[in-house]
């Protein structure tokens, strides 16, 4: 790091630059990661946070920390955690954006081959662990290692590339401030839509509609590949866990069968082993299934929120702020560029959290279904599970037909006709209204009670979607007008803004069009354009020295004026702008500089 702050320039004078000229600028600011604009070496960048991922998940635990704290330096300690866990990862990035790549490439190759050694002779040497067994760290270890590996492969080729580049055999890509996939979506924004579009498959109408030009920015791809590596770690602890503590279960089970049979235990103990290994059984299966389906889920979440980004930008850049609350239309600048730092950490460890909150809820409603479905028909008691599965199902059937049922009555009786026979619906105007009235009166006892059970379905039905979207970042869970306590969705919308402000390919290849029109202007050596410059510089000139106009050529008229110096003319010059009448001459209609050709 310290290399590379040599070699980079700053591009401002300080005062220490005056101190010490030796160092002509040097020791500037290093930037690891450019998480706003730069959309090249985005997989780069991804790898490289995928070796910071075991580090990552690290922080959840309190195993790095060599000495006890007190729980109020909680907060304090994770912070600098994260500080090491930063500065030990600097240089990956540091070397991937420098713009001296000779030097990147060998310090990132060095770097590189150091952290590679070093993980796998750990791995080879400490392979086992408590959690996963005897090859805990090759199993959770190698997508780091694999990262590695492809870091250094592309330390290599910025290398050799470097070198070829020096060699002439190579020409250098300039970065512009435009990419050619933003050059390509604004060229289609202009062009005339066809009138028969490519009819889409099913993956594409269902899934995912592929755009190639909308690249998403190397933040958004770090923070989902970081997301995959650690759900794939947490399923494995999860599952490994989970065993050992369903082993443990039935260590316990036959630790209290092994009493019962020697003490001769009253017969309700014996009944309940059946009842315990019966239990045990179920919530071993119960759990395994609820692991695979909570992993999928999560990865799904995991893809579906990109989905949700690119959807969301594209809105923001045809100027659709339809589908955000309202009080979310124009959110406040300092939230937006503090969500861009917030949102990879939230949405880490929402996604992480979110796994283990909807594995336990899946596993409790397995567990309803199989206690209430499946382990009657095993034991042969159909007939009591369907008479009171009937029982349950009549009674909220009866409930939902007389719901529909008072909407057909309205719609059939107090509604007017359709107004033209074309109408889909009739119109909102009453009709029959003293029966209407009747009718609204006797419902009204019976609304009383069924709203009860309503109410309780509403609060059953708002904890399960809330819990099952608690990983949705991208979606809130709280109520409309109620949006601004979540603070992960807020968080989004001040990230896609940031994004859409600063991102926006009409924007960018605007300013793309006036950097080259500028760059063009200043940079020719036509004499046309020469002449253009001089002309408007000498309008630049005139217009902040009014009394400068009095010397030009074109103002002499004749020879008989009066005829004063260049120092003359200086002093009046400047005598006029102090407005001191006395040192200046009271009236000079005409002059003529001797001495010089130009004032």
């Amino acid at each position: 790091t310290g290399v590379l702050s040599f070699l980079q320039r700053r591009a401002k004078r300080l005062g220490i630059d005056h101190r010490l000229p030796f160092l002509n600028g040097r020791f500037g600011i290093v930037v690891p990661l450019d998480t706003i604009g730069s959309l090249s070496n985005r997989w780069s960048y991804g790898f490289a946070f995928g070796a910071v991922s075991s580090s990552v998940l690290l922080l959840f635990s309190e195993r790095y920390v060599p000495f006890t704290v007190p729980p109020w330096a909680r907060a304090i300690v994770y912070l600098i955690g994260a500080l090491e866990v930063g500065l030990v990862y600097f240089p990956f990035f540091a070397c991937l954006s420098t713009p001296f790549r000779m030097a990147g490439a060998i310090l990132g190759i060095l770097y590189s081959a150091a952290w590679i050694l070093v993980t796998v002779w750990d791995t080879a040497t400490c392979p086992g662990g408590e959690v996963l067994g005897k090859y805990q760290k090759v199993i959770s270890q190698w997508p780091c290692i694999l990262s590695l590996l492809f870091l250094l492969g592309r330390f290599v080729y910025i290398f050799v590339k470097d070198v070829r580049i020096r060699l002439q055999l190579e020409t250098e890509n300039l970065e512009e401030l435009v990419g050619l996939h933003q050059a390509k979506h604004v060229k289609r924004l202009l062009s005339r839509t066809p009138e028969h579009s490519e009819s889409l498959n099913w993956l594409e109408r269902r899934v995912y509609e592929w755009d190639p030009y909308f690249k998403f920015p190397n933040r958004i791809i770090g923070t989902a590949i970081i997301s995959l590596i650690g759900l794939y770690t947490m399923t494995l602890a999860d599952y490994s866990l989970s065993d050992a503590a369903f082993d443990r279960m039935e260590d316990w089970k036959n630790n209290l069968k092994e009493v019962v049979t020697s003490c001769n235990q009253t017969q309700a103990l014996g009944y309940m082993i059946p009842q315990l290994e019966e239990f045990i059984d179920v919530a071993r299966k119960s759990w395994l299934a609820t692991t695979i389906f909570a992993s999928l889920n999560s990865v799904a979440y995991t893809f579906h929120i990109l989905a949700c980004y690119r959807k969301h930008i594209k809105r923001l850049w045809k100027g659709q702020k339809g589908f955000l609350p309202e009080r979310f239309h124009d959110p406040k600048p300092a939230v937006s560029v503090a969500s861009i730092a917030r949102y990879s950490g939230w949405q880490i460890a929402f996604t992480l959290w979110g796994y283990l909150i909807v594995h336990f809820v899946h596993f409790l409603f397995v567990l309803l279904f199989v206690y209430l479905l499946v382990l009657p028909i095993q034991n042969g008691k159909v007939l009591a599970m369907l008479s009171n599965l009937g029982l349950i199902l009549l009674t909220i059937g009866i409930v939902v037909a007389l719901v529909i049922l008072q909407v057909v009555l309205v719609q059939i009786f107090f509604l007017q006709d359709k107004m033209s026979p074309t109408d889909k619906q009739k119109p909102l105007a009453l009709n029959n209204r003293k029966a209407f009235h009747c009718f609204n009166y006797f419902f009204f006892y019976y609304n009383v009670v069924m709203g009860i059970s309503t109410c309780i379905i509403r609060l059953l039905l708002s904890m399960v979607v809330g819990t099952w979207l608690v990983s949705r970042i991208d979606r809130t869970i709280m109520q409309r007008g109620y949006e601004n306590l979540d603070a992960g969705y807020s968080t989004w919308i001040g990230m896609i803004f940031a994004d859409h402000y600063h991102n926006n390919p009409v924007m960018v290849c605007f300013c793309q069009l006036l950097k080259n029109t500028f760059r063009d202007i200043y940079n020719t050596t036509s004499p046309v354009n020469s002449r253009a410059r001089r002309r408007w510089a000498l309008l630049y000139t005139l217009l902040k020295n009014p009394p400068l106009i009095l010397c030009r050529k074109h103002n002499l008229s004749s020879i008989s004026s009066p005829t004063y110096t260049a120092t003359e003319v200086r002093a009046w010059v400047m005598a006029s702008q102090t407005q001191n009448q006395q040192m200046a001459p009271k009236a000079i209609p005409e002059i003529i500089v001797t001495g010089e050709e130009d004032c």
